[in-house]
């Protein structure tokens, strides 16, 4: 089985390092990790280089979604690809257990891990911590498979046939940090098969704030890729009226209390600003790149 990694990244050199390393040291190692940066500086070349395992660089516009889209079109007759953010830290038995789950559950065509520790929720987990939350990981005594409605972007796995068959694509009007493109692009291959969570597959995911799209930006983010993801039929009307509120109390909240590193405020500001547009009948995903 041809197993590919594919990671989009810009502006987290050093925290890349650290993912790199972490995926060249797994027990089975994937035949090759494909690298779309926004610039050329973006990763250490030189040091990808010395690892046991093939990375090559791949050339795509700027955009999460449209940098997996350019690492799609560069796997070749892969037949699993596994998108990690480059935060993300997987247990050296994750590409070996991927191997197993789609060898042995023919049906699953998209799979995610259990994520033992998120960052994202907080300022973020340093390298350290986060191999020291793996190294404490006693891991599962028996693997469970349970179905979900998506793959959690920071760590997906999907099915390279499937992906074919449906000629699925990343959807390039999710720009910059594309919010919900893992929701959109694993709803796409939900007739191919089945979603799952494995919790053989496991890792950490350090959620840098390095490199993120500004507070505003999300802010507008937070609420009009769902509801144009609704209008697409990839996105339920309900879950998205959750996901909309559960953003704007959130933000509400820690805007009373800044957490240092997340812009509160500035995402506040933004679903604001969505929401007037949505009264409008101007919401769009895309309206965040006339942003300053």
């Amino acid at each position: 089985m041809r197993i590919i990694v594919g990671i989009a990244t810009t502006g987290r050199r050093e925290v890349l390092s650290d993912t790199l390393a972490q995926i060249a040291g797994q027990a089975r190692k994937p035949e090759a990790i494909l690298i779309c940066p926004v610039q050329e500086s973006d990763a250490d070349w030189a040091y990808a280089a010395t690892l046991d395992v093939p990375v090559r660089r791949v050339v795509g516009r700027a955009g999460s979604c449209a940098q997996r889209n350019a690492i799609l079109d560069a796997a070749g007759e892969a037949d699993i690809i596994l998108f990690f953010d480059d935060d993300f830290l997987p247990a050296r038995s994750y590409v070996g257990a991927v191997e197993e789950l789609f060898a042995g559950e023919l049906d699953v065509v998209v799979a995610t891990g259990l994520v033992l520790a998120d960052g994202i929720h907080g300022p973020g987990l340093g390298a350290d911590e986060a191999r020291a939350i793996l190294a404490r990981d006693p891991g599962a005594d028996a693997a469970t498979i349970t179905p979900v409605e998506n793959a959690y972007g920071c760590n997906m796995v999907f099915r390279m046939a499937a992906i074919r068959a449906a000629a699925a694509r990343f959807d390039e009007n999710l720009p910059l940090y594309g919010w919900q493109e893992d929701t959109d692009f694993s709803r796409q291959l939900a007739g191919q098969g089945r979603i799952i969570l494995s919790t053989a597959l496991r890792g950490v995911h350090r959620g840098s704030k390095r490199g993120r799209s500004s507070g505003l930006r999300l802010g507008y983010s937070q609420i009009a890729n769902p509801f144009y993801l609704v209008g697409k039929g990839t996105l339920r009307r309900r879950r998205a009226l959750r996901m909309a509120a559960g953003n704007v109390a959130a933000n509400i909240l820690g805007s009373l209390k800044p957490q240092g590193l997340i812009d509160r405020r500035g995402r506040l500001k933004g679903n604001c600003l969505a929401l007037f547009d949505m009264l409008r009948g101007r919401l769009a995903p895309r309206r965040i790149l006339s942003f300053n």
